[in-house]
C-alpha cells in the first residue's frame, strides 16, 4: 500500500466517523420535579373563597410571596379568585379589597423505603475517608412528593381596615415507584401533565 492510498483511506475513515454533538440546557429543577409543585399548587387552591361580596374587585398582593415556583403558584390563586366570581383589580387604587397572600411551603419531599440493606458510605480511616457500598435490597420504594401551602389576609383597599384572613390552604401531589431486586422497577415513574377533554383547550368559568 502507497503513502498516498494510506492517507486517502485514513482521511475516508475520518470523514466516516464523524458525529454529531447537541448542547442541553440544564433548569434547578427537573420536568417532573417542576409538575409535582404546580399540581400541589392547584390542588391547594380548589374551593378558596374570600369574605367578599360576589363580583367583588380584589388586587392580589404577592410582593411577600417569593420562592422558586411561586410564579406559577400566585397565578394558580389569580385563578382560584376568579373562578370563585370575584373581579381582579390591576392595582390597589382600582380595588375593592386587597388580598396579600404568602407561602407557607412550596417545595419537594422525598421517602425512600428499603426492604433489605441500604446503601451506606463507611468511614474506613482515622482521616474519614470512607467507601460506598451498594445497595443490596429485595424489594424498595421511592415516594416524591410536592407540596404547596398558602395563606393570607384580607383588607379593605382605601382604608386599611382588616376583613378577613385565609387559613392555611394545603396541597399535595404524590408519586411512587417500585423495584424488585434492584432491577425489576414499575409504578409512577413521573408526574404527568394536566388533563383535558379531547379538541378543547379550555373551560368556561
Amino acid at each position: 500500500m502507497t503513502a498516498r492510498t494510506a492517507a486517502l483511506l485514513t482521511v475516508a475513515a475520518v470523514v466516516l466517523s464523524a458525529c454529531a454533538s447537541t448542547t442541553e440546557s440544564n433548569t434547578g429543577r427537573t420536568a417532573t420535579e417542576q409538575l409535582l409543585l404546580a399540581r400541589a399548587s392547584d390542588r391547594a387552591v380548589e374551593g378558596l373563597v374570600l369574605p367578599l361580596p360576589t363580583g367583588a374587585s380584589v388586587f392580589i398582593d404577592d410582593a411577600y410571596f417569593q420562592g422558586e415556583g411561586t410564579r406559577y403558584a400566585v397565578s394558580a390563586i389569580r385563578g382560584a379568585i376568579s373562578d370563585a366570581g370575584f373581579s381582579l383589580a390591576r392595582n390597589k387604587d382600582e380595588a375593592n379589597a386587597v388580598f396579600e397572600i404568602r407561602a407557607g411551603a412550596l417545595s419537594l419531599e422525598q421517602m425512600r423505603r428499603v426492604f433489605g440493606i441500604p446503601e451506606m458510605r463507611i468511614p474506613i480511616n482515622e482521616t474519614f475517608n470512607v467507601v460506598s457500598l451498594p445497595e443490596l435490597s429485595v424489594y424498595s420504594h421511592r415516594d416524591r412528593v410536592g407540596v404547596a401551602e398558602f395563606s393570607g389576609f384580607l383588607y379593605e383597599a382605601k382604608t386599611g381596615a382588616p376583613l378577613g384572613a385565609v387559613m392555611p390552604m394545603i396541597g399535595t401531589y404524590r408519586i411512587r415507584s417500585h423495584k424488585a431486586f434492584m432491577v425489576v422497577s414499575w409504578g409512577q415513574q413521573q408526574a404527568q401533565p394536566g388533563q383535558r377533554d379531547p379538541g378543547s383547550s379550555w373551560t368556561e368559568f
